[in-house]
């Protein structure tokens, strides 16, 4: 059975079946044209490129254009506008400051085809203060007004052209939404053969759990098995082997790797 991989195999590679798509992303991670977030991570990538796909994105433009920010899929701002601004359904999009000092403001108007009137949003240096951004540190703290124009042109694309951004949130906004906690020291390890089915190595009982955890989900190839990995997760949070970041981090790797298989069986059924 075919895979659809990208909709535009004019302005860029078309990847026509799931095996060329994993023999690419799997070329693809191990080279420093993916990102650090993907690097060594083919499942990441195969599923950055799928929506990519689903955005009509080329599989090079998704990867660069997809982000995983606290386990969450999204897009940045400037990707985000280019695909407004290809879409039919787009008239215009207009930005720009009012104000100075405090009272600065930045301004999108996204008009889209047919409607009376655009959608306009503002987002002031009172919001970002009110938010707890202004003067944080990095880009906030060194490219304060760029990052109100895409705070406004965020929440404005996706109010005018959410068939346009699939529910994408920009990824700009979604690193100010916080971080899961930092991972725990490991002291002690309970268990951490009960995410495998392999027997353990004989250091496994001095392994971080975490990590075990985390290598067991990447490397599980039944979908059953891989679903009862939940339930085991959300034990070890409650007595304590994992923090609740740790176990976020869990979750995502768990949907992620699901979300793999089961493409996976769709086009090898």
């Amino acid at each position: 059975m075919n895979l659809e991989m990208t909709t535009t195999p004019a302005r860029g590679l078309a990847l026509a079946t799931f095996d060329d798509a994993w023999r690419f992303w799997q070329m693809v991670a191990k080279t420093d044209f993916a990102p650090k977030d993907f690097k060594g991570k083919p499942e990441a990538c195969l599923l950055a490129g799928q929506h990519g796909a689903e955005l009509g994105l080329t599989p090079m433009q998704s990867l660069q254009s997809i982000a995983i920010i606290n386990g969450r899929p999204t897009i940045w701002g400037d990707a985000a506008l280019a695909l407004v601004q290809s879409s039919a359904a787009c008239e215009y999009i207009r930005e720009y400051l009012e104000g100075d000092g405090d009272a600065l403001v930045a301004v999108c108007e996204a008009k889209r085809r047919g409607y009376p009137a655009p959608t306009v949003v503002r987002f002031s240096v009172a919001d970002a203060k009110k938010a707890g951004l202004w003067g944080k540190a990095g880009p906030w703290q060194l490219y304060s007004t760029r990052m109100l124009a895409l705070r406004a042109r965020g929440f404005a694309l996706r109010n005018a052209f959410a068939d346009a951004l699939r529910g994408l949130v920009t990824a700009e906004e979604a690193q100010d939404y916080g971080t899961p906690a930092p991972a725990a020291p490991a002291l002690t390890v309970t268990h951490p053969r009960r995410f495998s089915s392999t027997p353990p190595d004989a250091d496994a009982e001095r392994a971080d759990p975490f990590e075990v955890a985390r290598k067991a989900i990447e490397g599980e190839r039944d979908l059953t098995r891989l679903k009862a990995m939940r339930d085991k997760v959300e034990l070890r949070m409650r007595d304590k082997t994992f923090t609740p970041g740790q176990a976020d981090d869990l979750f995502d790797a768990i949907q992620a790797r699901a979300e793999f298989l089961e493409l996976e069986s769709e086009v090898t059924a």
